[in-house]
């Protein structure tokens, strides 16, 4: 680059092996003459320029002072930055040994020579200032010392180089210069759309810009004749111009109206996004495990991995056991990965093992599959793999299947005011030119009258399209995720709110969801000593759990505590200052009977006193879990054992005595007499847990079977193994579940519970709760040998699934969902995600579910509650019944505005509608915007469970919806052409009377107006019940809009006279709006009386006409409009291609022909040769 010489540079590489990292014999030969070491990084002067943002230069460092026996790897190549990135690798004031992206370079793609370049584990470890086994310091601030790349990378030490001390800083705020090196474990909030695009957004309708043209036409035209034109003597000056200007403040009204909602609900859901995210993830800080918002993982935590974890960050595996992790979200590699302790295969790599299959890389975004360990945190937010994925895949919230619905049936509607306003137009049109050659007005005033025909059309048009639907379901949808939160429902999906009122089935996990989840060890049988903790025990001879633990020996003591303590995956911390076990509740348990019986001090310190071999985390197949240690007199390895009792107790050949250990035979008559207490347990609600091992001369066994990883197959051991003992424990049902419970059967919800628990237990606790009455119970093996013919059959009488597995509970979801059922499940651990996906609405739990469990879910029980559950169904519920409660009022409001409008207009020798634009628009807002606040917040009151769930194919408008809509739509239109076509001879007016006809227009325009905000109330019902009034003192929101809707009204009545061309209407003429509107209360009524029978066979006699013109007309519609489509896009495709365009499409073709040349570097970053390799590679054949 230099010389201006375009070739690549040939490398040649002399690979002798030398003592000295700066000797002649490694470094590499330039085009130019000058040497370059292998060894010395560029990064070593971050004060300095990055030397790989300057290529041209030639560069010589200063010679290491740090020996190693290094292999020729081109480390230099291996930390580059990616163009785009330079800005990572550049950082002020770094008093770390490496930048963030230099660290990203481990994971984009994984890079075994970047893993080698930054020191392997211990490197990046002592880079970052970190320890892999203590953690970080929660007492961090800033940075006291500065460490440089050299320092960090080193292999072996020559010589130690001291740190620099950094100046102090009183600094506060902790872990300052991590985080302002590095970043937090935070993505940049989506930029929110600003209040002006969201109104311009509103605004683009093209409806309302139609209107708008109209009344900037209509204003000009107004202004001409005040300003314009000379009136005759003594007439008052014109104010056609303020209609324009009402209808021009009009549409602004109603666009910020839409796009503030619009604007509330991004603000809202933005929010419950951030809630979605948020979790508590374990790190190691100074040596101690602690429970830290995710938010707050820093580069240099070192966090623990279990099964189910969801991978917060990127980071180096530093110690664990058989961790295998499903990468598939974040790479797209289907099979689990293996994943290799970082100091292991550092020590392979340079030893010169083949680096296939080695993997220390834990990805962000990736599930823990199996295994437990721990890991070093290199890359957070978006500098971490997921971070960037999340970053560039950011989408708006997607329309739930109701909002899609209502849409298309907004389209219905609007294709049906469009047609009723196109015919108004046309026929006003055809009366108006018919009537010309007799038409008097001057040229101004004719061109108004037209105008004012085209306005009235356009606003029919704005008053149909019903905008308001889609506006309504998303209120409501905001509104109901909003208290759900409130009441411990997150909604991570906003489907499953819709979806979940109209769940038939409901599939609950027990333990933490019918159950508190606290458990304690209340009973155990360990020989022939047995202890319990209940008063009432029906045996004299049992012992209190201090007694019994008293009389044991130290040895047996140590056996219990080893399966205890070190066969489990929980650890010590704190929760609200006290100290506690945190992990699985089942272990929690255990481990506080050995803590206060058993003499455990210290867990960390008992795991610490033992040589642990190989863990296998708990297995929901096998009911069980696994840790192998050594022996402490070294003559072998004893394998523990725990989980589900009678499961192991197959399992088991042999018995310990509980006094020496000694070892005997388990007799058919020691299996009858376990299997009775394990039974009498069980009907005492009580959760067994049986405790085996086995002692092995050698790990793994000799006569043990391998897989194909070479991996032990644990089910080969699981076999002659050694009974220790048994306990009880005790998990109680919530309180509010068996209520919550009978709520959601009278709501004709059918509630199974689906437990790993024996049968015993099972239909113990399901009684309890009142979900076993007289159905079956059925344990998984049996279930899943059933045939699907078999399985329908039972599903419908089955209340209880025991013994079940993940895969159990996912074939019992899919079945009922084939027989038509909606149906809602609990699942908690990662292999219940399955069944999550499959089920309509699945509900993870909040504070015993895996990550995986919760991100497999719609809905996280944020109490693991299932009382919770039924606040669900009813909130769902309440959704649906709002978009109903709305559809009901905008259909109404739109058959009677549009048909009022039109004949009015038809039947007026002016050709004036009634009701005129602004009028229109007025009514268009309450319509649209005002009802939808107002009905779309309504509360569930507890009536909505004394309905059954309304089945997946029920319309969005039922039978009883219309027989309200054409009730209500009769009465309206009659009290109005009564009023408009009656007045003058009910009243007595005179029709030449101008100030009386518009006083009666006045009547007309308040009467209608009153009889929506009336109308208001009738639809807060769906049924035919009487009580319009239920819960709506609960609903400020509806309160608070009607009342602004009446103030508005009484003040347009009032002061609105010239703008809305109506004027203030005496005492008695507001008696006769306001009585004539309160009838539609007594009148629907009558509606809800006339059985529902009568109006189907009515409206399927009446209605079948209206059908077939309806669809005859969409066809036309439909034909013509994909006519003039096909006709536009000819036209525009002939603009677009022009010769100039032609030409730089030939030269563009010939370009892409070109075939490429990339320079490859070997597989798998691992550079075997020094020459670079060039692939020619023909673009066009490959698409080919």
């Amino acid at each position: 680059m230099a010389n201006n010489n375009l070739a690549p540079p040939t490398l040649v590489v002399d690979t002798r092996t030398r003592q000295r990292s700066d000797t002649n014999e490694t470094r590499a030969v330039t085009p130019t003459g000058s040497f370059v070491s292998n060894v010395s990084n560029p990064f070593l002067t971050p004060s300095q320029s990055n030397p790989f943002l300057t290529p041209s230069q030639t560069l010589t460092p200063a010679p290491s002072e740090y020996g190693a026996s290094i292999k020729t790897l081109d480390y230099e190549s291996a930390l580059h930055p990616d163009p785009g990135t330079e800005g990572d690798f550049q950082v002020e004031n770094n008093p770390f040994a490496f930048s963030p992206g230099q660290l990203n370079k481990l994971q984009n793609p994984k890079s075994l020579p970047a893993y080698q370049a930054l020191g392997g584990l211990a490197g990046i470890a002592r880079g970052l200032q970190s320890d892999v086994n203590a953690g970080l310091s929660p007492d961090e601030t800033a940075v006291r010392t500065s460490i440089t790349f050299e320092q960090a990378t080193r292999r072996t030490s020559d010589k130690f180089l001291e740190s620099p001390e950094r100046a102090s800083k009183s600094e506060s705020d902790s872990f300052i210069d991590r985080s302002r090196v590095f970043g937090k474990n935070i993505l940049p909030a989506k930029k929110a759309t600003p209040i002006w695009t969201l109104m311009w957004n509103a605004y683009k309708d093209k409806v309302i810009i139609l209107l708008t043209i109209a009344a900037v036409i209509s204003l000009a035209l107004g202004l001409y004749e005040r300003f314009g034109t000379v009136p005759a003597p003594g007439a008052p000056p014109s104010l056609d111009w303020v209609e324009g200007v009402a209808i021009i403040i009009a549409i602004l009204i109603v666009t910020l109206v839409g796009s503030l909602n619009d604007w509330q609900k991004e603000r809202a859901f933005v929010k419950l996004n951030a809630k979605k995210e948020d979790r508590q993830i374990k790190v190691v800080r100074s040596g101690k495990s602690f429970m830290i918002n995710v938010h707050d993982i820093l580069v240099g935590d070192v966090l623990h991995l279990e099964p189910g974890d969801l991978v917060p960050v990127d980071g180096i595996f530093i110690t664990g056991h058989d961790l295998k992790c499903d990468e598939s979200s974040a790479t797209g590699e289907s099979d689990a990965i293996k994943k290799t302790a970082g100091d292991q295969v550092m020590s392979l790599l340079e030893s010169g093992a083949n680096p296939k299959g080695l993997d220390p890389f834990i990805i962000s975004g990736s599930k823990v599959l199996e295994g437990v360990g721990t890991f070093l945190c290199t890359s957070v937010g978006v500098h971490s793999s997921f971070g960037k994925i999340m970053m560039s895949v950011r989408t708006d919230i997607e329309a739930t299947p109701l909002q899609k619905k209502l849409e298309g049936f907004a389209i219905a509607i609007a294709k049906l005011g469009g047609s009723a306003a196109v015919l108004l137009f046309f026929v006003l049109l055809f009366r108006f030119l018919g009537g010309l050659s007799t038409d008097v007005r001057n040229s101004s005033e004719k061109a108004s009258a037209f105008l004012d025909i085209l306005i009235v059309a356009v606003t029919i048009i704005v008053v149909a399209v019903p905008e308001g639907l889609p506006l309504a379901v998303t209120l409501a949808l905001a509104f109901a995720t909003q208290r759900l939160l409130k009441e411990n429902n997150l909604v991570r999906v906003l489907r499953a709110c819709e979806t979940m009122g109209n769940a038939t089935a409901i599939c609950s996990d027990k333990t933490g969801t019918l159950t508190t989840n606290k458990m304690t060890v209340v009973a155990g049988t360990f020989g022939q000593s047995n202890f319990t903790a209940k008063s009432d025990s029906e045996k004299p001879d049992t012992q209190t759990v201090s007694q019994w633990a008293a009389g044991l020996p130290q040895e047996t003591k140590d056996a219990i505590l080893q399966s205890v303590a070190i066969n489990s995956t929980a650890f010590e911390g704190e929760e609200d200052g006290q100290f506690t076990f945190i992990g699985s509740k089942t272990e929690t348990a255990l481990l506080q009977l050995v803590r206060e019986h058993l003499g455990m001090q210290s867990l960390a310190e008992t795991r610490a006193n033992e040589q642990i071999v190989q863990m296998m985390p708990f297995d929901s197949a096998k009911k069980c879990m696994c840790a192998v240690i050594k022996l402490r007199d070294e003559s072998g390895y004893r394998l523990l054992v725990k989980g589900a009792s009678e499961i192991l107790l197959t399992y088991c050949s042999e018995k310990a005595d509980i006094q020496s250990l000694a070892t005997g035979a388990l007799t058919p008559s020691d299996r009858v007499e376990l299997t009775s207490v394990i039974d009498s347990y069980a009907k005492g609600s009580l959760r067994t847990i049986g405790i085996v091992y086995k002692d092995f001369p050698q790990w793994p066994p000799a006569n043990a079977d391998m897989d194909e990883d070479g991996e032990l197959k644990f089910d080969s051991v699981l076999k002659d193994l050694v009974w220790l003992g048994l306990v009880g424990i005790q998990d109680p049902v919530r309180p509010g579940v068996p209520e919550a419970v009978r709520k959601a059967q009278h709501a004709g919800v059918v509630v199974r519970m689906v437990t790993g628990d024996n049968a015993i237990t099972a239909q113990a606790i399901a009684t309890e709760c009142g979900i076993y009455t007289d159905g079956l119970i059925m344990e998984g093996p049996e279930f899943r040998r059933l045939s699907e013919e078999e399985m329908d059959a039972k599903l419908p009488k089955l209340q209880v699934l025991a013994r079940s597995s993940p895969e159990d509970k996912r074939v019992l979801v899919a079945r009922l969902k084939a027989l038509g059922e909606t149906v809602a499940v609990t699942g908690d651990g990662t292999n219940d995600a399955p069944a999550l996906k499959t089920a309509d609405v699945g509900f993870s739990m909040g504070i015993c579910g895996t990550e995986v469990a919760k991100e497999a879910s719609e809905i996280v029980l944020m109490d693991d509650n299932f009382a919770s559950i039924l606040t669900a169904l009813k909130w769902g519920r309440a959704v649906n019944d709002s978009v109903q409660k709305f559809l009901q009022f905008q259909v109404t409001v739109n058959i009677t505005a549009v048909l009022l409008a039109f004949v009015s207009a038809v039947s007026s020798p002016d050709m004036h509608s009634v009701l005129t634009a602004v009028q229109l628009l007025w009514v268009n807002l309450i319509m649209d915007t005002f009802a939808a606040l107002a009905l779309a917040t309504d509360p569930p009151t507890e009536s909505v469970l004394d309905r059954k769930p309304q089945p997946k194919s029920a319309p969005l408008i039922t039978m009883n919806m219309w027989k309200m809509i054409v009730g209500q739509a009769i009465f309206q239109l009659c009290v109005t052409f009564v009023l408009y076509f009656a007045g003058n001879s009910i009243l007595g007016y005179d029709p030449n009377n101008e100030t009386q006809q518009t006083e009666l227009n006045t009547m007309v325009f308040n009467t209608f107006v009153w009889m929506q905000i009336f109308n208001e109330f009738n639809n807060r019902r769906l049924d035919n019940k009487f009580n319009i009034f239920e819960g709506v003192h609960r609903n400020k929101f509806f309160i608070l809009i009607n009342c602004i809707m009446v103030g508005a009204q009484i003040a347009i009545i009032f002061v609105g006279g010239t703008a809305f061309e109506i004027r203030a209407i005496n005492g008695t003429q507001w008696a006769i709006c306001i009585v004539a509107a309160a009838v539609c209360l007594p009148w629907a009524v009558l509606v809800r009386l006339f059985p529902d029978e009568w109006f189907a066979k009515i409206a399927t006699t009446v209605g079948a006409p209206v059908v077939v013109v309806y669809r005859f007309l969409a066809r036309i519609c439909g034909k013509t409009g994909a006519v003039f489509s096909r006709m536009w896009r000819k036209i525009w495709k002939k603009k677009a291609a022009s010769p100039e365009d032609e030409s730089e499409k030939g030269v563009s073709q010939e370009k892409e022909a070109a075939p490429e040349i990339f320079v490859s570097e070997g597989d798998n970053g691992v550079f075997m040769n020094s020459t670079p390799e060039i692939q020619v590679q023909d673009l066009e054949q490959g698409r080919k």
